[in-house]
């Protein structure tokens, strides 16, 4: 596997405007994303024996592990957290085969569809206590836990955690750590090693935003690895970003700031993004891995979907897309039918939009045409927050992580969040 170059120059409204020839865009500068050379290995700890016993605490089955490039001391383990949410009603039954799920995803791109009438119903009061695999990862050159600014990481649909740990060099978990922050992230309900109950009525977007805000409040309480975190910001991808919206939206406390990637207000190319990537019965497609999840658990079937929903060639290491492949997760029914975003009025932090330049999704495969899609955000759903800044990864795709121009971005987040003292 290869490493990622030093990223190109994205195009930020952070940076000197440059004329590129076809109109005024912001542009920014080479740069090796903030790569220091670190001897961490003299400064990290001999032996995780050495964490203190506080830090496992909240965590149960408990592992101690390095992050993917060994510049985080990782703990892991599952949490019980309790959490109620109106839901919404599915109409729509389970579906029984591979036909139906075939037959709703054409409903759902043909003209003047109405397949969102015919599954939404009135609200549907959940509740329970889910388990949910968690991991709190600080700088292994400090072996110390930050508690002034934690990153709170949400995942997007078809990945799992690991999205923000991926490999050598596409490691969001490192990169913070070499800046000196503690990152939180954890498998969505439904994905990963967290729960997997009842995908039509119970794992929806609503409970997952509640499940999001309890975590917040045991990490700011000191209920998770015995420490009050002081600054808590919110870093989505996709279907996450999704999430954090919502959280500053409904529980405009909880966060700091938000750091939105994977979403603009456009969402015109969700359709055509969802039609290749050709959703399937997860436990038909892959029996192996899906075996016990029922049919409200969907995924894609191929690496060429993958390919077409996340990436975008030539920006990415072709090693990265087979594993991103070999690790997708499944989407489920109650998801993949009920809305995301909303206007946080009363959210008054800053917020930064971050995409690939070709997200295909979210921004109908190109985030700076016809104009500027990141842009709008502010007015359209953050109208009272204090700072916005935004960032365009070039030639990548949705899932900007696992592309050459992930290190750029994470460089931009965490200007960012140092500009606005965090």
């Amino acid at each position: 596997m290869k490493s990622p170059p030093s990223p190109g120059a994205g195009y930020s409204a952070s940076r000197e405007r440059m004329n590129l020839g076809v109109g005024w865009y912001w542009g920014a500068r080479w740069s090796d994303g903030g790569r220091q050379s670190h001897d961490a290995t003299a400064k990290r700890q001999s032996s995780f024996a050495d964490i203190p016993t506080g830090y496992l605490q909240g965590f149960k089955n408990t592992t101690i592990q390095s992050s993917i490039g060994g510049q985080a001391i990782c703990i892991s383990g599952m949490m019980d957290v309790t959490a109620s949410a109106n839901n919404t009603e599915i109409k729509l039954p389970d579906p029984a085969n591979q036909t139906e799920v075939t037959e709703r995803l054409a409903e759902f791109v043909q003209i003047n569809s109405t397949l969102g009438q015919q599954a939404l119903g009135g609200v549907n009061p959940v509740n329970g206590t889910f388990g949910i695999y968690s991991q709190l990862c600080f700088p292994a050159t400090t072996g110390t836990i930050n508690a002034t600014t934690l990153q709170f990481l949400i995942h997007g649909s078809g990945l799992d955690r690991s999205y923000w740990n991926f490999a050598q060099g596409y490691s969001y978990v490192d990169y913070a750590a070499q800046q000196g922050y503690t990152t939180f992230f954890y498998d969505r309900l439904g994905t990963g090693l967290s729960d997997h109950p009842d995908g039509t009525q119970i794992v929806q977007i609503a409970l997952q935003v509640e499940i999001a805000h309890e975590l917040v409040q045991l990490l700011r309480t000191g209920a998770i690895s015995n420490q009050t975190f002081e600054h808590v910001v919110g870093v989505g991808h996709s279907f996450g970003s999704f999430q954090t919206n919502r959280l500053t939206a409904l529980h405009p406390d909880d966060l700091d700031a938000a750091v939105l990637t994977g979403f603009s207000t456009d969402k015109s190319g969700l359709q055509l993004g969802f039609a290749g990537f050709d959703l399937t019965i997860a436990s038909q497609a892959y029996p192996e891995r899906f075996s016990d999840l029922s049919n409200s658990y969907l995924t894609g079937p191929t690496i060429e979907g993958t390919q077409y929903f996340f990436f975008r060639w030539p920006g990415f290491d072709t090693a990265i897309l087979d594993s991103a492949d070999a690790s997708k997760a499944g989407i489920s029914w109650g998801e993949f039918f009920v809305d995301g975003p909303m206007v946080a009025n009363n959210f008054t932090g800053p917020v930064d939009v971050v995409n690939g330049e070709f997200d295909l999704p979210n921004c109908h495969g190109n985030c700076l045409v016809p104009s500027n899609k990141l842009t709008p955000v502010k007015d359209v759903y953050y109208p009272a927050a204090s700072n916005f800044s935004w960032y365009v990864g070039p030639d990548s795709g949705h899932a900007l992580n696992l592309h050459y121009a992930a290190p750029g971005a994470y460089e931009h987040i965490h200007n960012f969040l140092r500009t606005n003292g965090l």
